[in-house]
């Protein structure tokens, strides 16, 4: 059986650019793989939201994000990506998350640089940890991974905002040199530092499309042509979501009835019906 971890591999050695909307729960991540994206990520920022209704600033634990992961994982087929924030602690403990990811079904998890509590990469605020920190959890999460935990590892550098942008790519190369097989660097400001990482970076390379944050919104034909392997859109759904909703209860509040996905086809995409005709087929079993 093909594992996740070997299902990204694939995606990661085919030429096209891998376009990744990001989920927060088991429903969303069924939606993009219904849609025929070829992976998705859990977005921390989203399942802080979804599930506690609080901003990603740290607030979310390490068991809550696992359990939501391991829901998500047991849903779909394809490759899941788990934000696994600073790694919840020290060396052993990033060690204890990125096996306990791997354990929940992810393909690859997420390990970034900036000093616990964390925030959104995006926001204001956030601070990051020295060279000498940051190696060692990456490091770890290696470590982690040539002991037996069947996950990739994904390494994030937030030190653009925080210390430049040499800062940044020093880090990044410093993480490729580690193992890392994903590299990540956080809000490039322009065109030219988006291309300057990937033209000096090694190794696959994700790029965060954030809809009015600090980093250029760009076609996926730009994104490839630059070196990018995977597209990521954090907030889509999420965001989509709560305007969705926000109009319904409006529509509601007027005295209409907001329009929406008939019961029908609601039914089919949770699965009802495939339940009922499996329920059937046992019946009939019982009385053979």
């Amino acid at each position: 059986m093909t594992t996740p971890r070997q299902k990204l591999e694939s995606l990661l050695a085919a030429p096209q650019l891998l376009v990744m909307p990001c989920c927060y729960d088991a429903l969303t991540a069924r939606l993009i793989e219904q849609a025929g994206f070829p992976l998705t990520f859990m977005s921390g920022f989203a399942v802080s939201a979804a599930r506690l209704g609080l901003p990603d600033t740290g607030l979310i634990s390490f068991g809550e994000m696992l359990d939501q992961g391991r829901t998500i994982c047991g849903r779909v087929n394809i490759p899941v990506i788990g934000d696994a924030d600073t790694g919840y602690g020290n060396a052993l403990n990033v060690k204890r998350t990125i096996a306990g990811y791997a354990a929940a079904g992810f393909a690859c998890a997420m390990i970034e640089d900036q000093l616990q509590p964390k925030r959104c990469g995006h926001t204001q605020g956030k601070q990051v940890v020295g060279r000498a920190e940051a190696l060692t959890r990456i490091r770890a999460a290696v470590d982690a991974r040539e002991e037996g935990a069947d996950i990739l590892i994904m390494a994030r550098t937030d030190a653009r905002a925080t210390h430049g942008l040499e800062e940044a790519l020093y880090r990044c190369q410093a993480f490729a040199d580690l193992g890392a097989d994903i590299i990540f660097l956080e809000a490039p400001e322009s065109v030219a530092e988006m291309a300057r990482f990937c033209r000096e970076i090694p190794g696959h390379k994700m790029a965060n499309m954030l809809q009015h944050g600090k980093t250029p919104l760009l076609a996926h034909g730009q994104l490839a042509e630059l070196g990018y392997k995977i597209a990521a859109y954090p907030l889509t759904l999420l965001s989509s979501a709560i305007t969705a909703m926000q109009q319904a209860l409006q529509s509601l509040q007027a005295g209409s009835y907001p329009d929406h996905l008939d019961f029908a086809a609601l039914r089919e995409l949770l699965g009802f019906n495939e339940y009922d005709r499996q329920q059937q087929r046992y019946a009939e079993q019982t009385l053979e």
